[in-house]
């Protein structure tokens, strides 16, 4: 098994943003999804393949090492929207400064990961250090909600593969192996950490609470959720 304590490929031909952005182009569920679901692929659509451009070009273009951080997969008012994890609209716009044509409604894990964000120094410093995707980057639909892929064991038995040919494609992007961290402590995290055991991605999962858990169903306590994630996010950071 190749040291965990180096990134995957240390010399890597392109920088990060165009690493990203050549993953994203060729992204698609290589199988037929069960009765009843929809594969959500926002990469499809050119404007949101110009707004992530924009993205990854102003917070990732260089060649430096991140670590990942794995959601579920996206959802309807966030991502799959945008393309960018766990960035809205809003937020894209207000926060990030690039501007789109969508409805500027919210999600609320966005809000949560970007109030967050704020409080490890904004954007800039944030992404110059991490990087966010998602055990599945392509996100699920069933009657018009969205549907975590390990919400129906159909789904989740046909998505191994595809899950394990975006990680192998996303850790050559110069990630950091000694730390992954997965936003949710329940099934996701059980997931990822079988997936891990089976085939040694990372040295140790760190879990956190699910922004969307937290935001409807602890919403009263989300600044101690904010500081958790600071807390375990921090002593990765240079100079720590």
């Amino acid at each position: 098994m190749k040291d965990l304590l180096t990134p995957t490929e240390s010399v890597v031909k392109n920088n990060f943003a165009e690493n990203v952005f050549q993953f994203i182009q060729h992204l698609h569920f290589p199988v037929s999804p069960p009765d009843g679901i929809e594969v959500m692929n926002p990469f499809l659509d050119p404007v949101t393949l110009n707004c992530c451009k924009q993205f990854y070009k102003k917070y990732y273009s260089d060649r430096n090492s991140r670590y990942m951080i794995l959601g579920i997969n996206p959802g309807r008012f966030g991502g799959g929207i945008t393309g960018i994890p766990f960035t809205d609209p809003i937020r894209l716009q207000n926060v990030c400064g690039i501007e789109n044509p969508w409805a500027k409604k919210q999600e609320l894990s966005s809000v949560f990961i970007y109030e967050m964000i704020n409080e490890m120094g904004g954007p800039e410093r944030f992404y110059s250090n991490f990087y966010i995707t998602a055990v599945s980057p392509l996100g699920f639909t069933r009657g018009n909600k969205n549907l975590n892929y390990y919400d129906d064991k159909k789904l989740q038995d046909k998505l191994k593969e595809f899950v394990v040919e975006c990680m192998n494609k996303q850790l050559s992007f110069n990630i950091n192996r000694n730390v992954a961290f997965c936003l949710g402590h329940g099934k996701n995290y059980q997931y990822l950490t079988a997936l891990n055991e089976e085939m040694g991605y990372f040295k140790t999962i760190v879990p956190l609470s699910h922004p969307m858990f937290i935001m409807q169903y602890k919403l009263k306590k989300k600044s101690e959720f904010i500081h958790q994630y600071v807390h375990e996010f921090s002593p990765w950071l240079p100079g720590k």
